[in-house]
């Protein structure tokens, strides 16, 4: 039997990677949407906008990477599970907080502004960079909670084990 500091790192790992996991979805969907009406008329196009729905996709691998660091740290995935308190469990769970919410909402910005994107490479292919760019720019504020969520989950394991 698994204890309530486990079962609350296992939440935390779970939520990282579900929340993070559907705004990606979600940006990647909206951007697929716009990218679609450009690729209808003009099929060259493809691989300029495939750059940009790629891009939303990226929160949720954040999320999916703090997750398995999380539960590799706790031994879940070596079957060696570490004893867990309450009080540890939550500083787990509280970690993952800042990718899982963070992650959702990023990458659905993210989605928008590089749908938006979509809309100068359908006029000018040549600024695709520049669209890149401002959606890159969303991008920013999903790495910076990354860190803040492995430096986190990483202090933790040091202090438990």
């Amino acid at each position: 039997m698994i204890s309530l500091g486990v079962a609350l790192a296992i939440i935390g790992a779970a939520l990282a990677a579900i929340l993070s996991g559907m705004g990606s979805a979600k940006g990647v969907g909206l951007v697929a949407e716009a990218a679609s009406g450009v690729i209808t008329e003009d099929p060259s196009k493809f691989g300029k906008v495939l750059i940009l729905e790629i891009l939303p996709g990226t929160q949720g691998l954040y999320g999916f990477l703090t997750a398995i660091m999380l539960i590799s740290g706790i031994g879940v995935l070596g079957g060696n599970v570490l004893e867990l308190s309450t009080w540890q469990g939550l500083a787990y769970l509280g970690a993952c907080l800042p990718i899982a919410i963070t992650g959702y909402f990023s990458a659905i910005a993210q989605g928008r502004a590089a749908a938006s994107g979509v809309s100068i490479v359908a006029k000018k292919p040549d600024q695709n960079g520049k669209a890149i760019i401002m959606a890159v720019m969303v991008e920013t504020y999903a790495v910076l909670t990354l860190l803040v969520s492995l430096l986190a989950v990483n202090s933790i394991t040091s202090i438990v084990k």
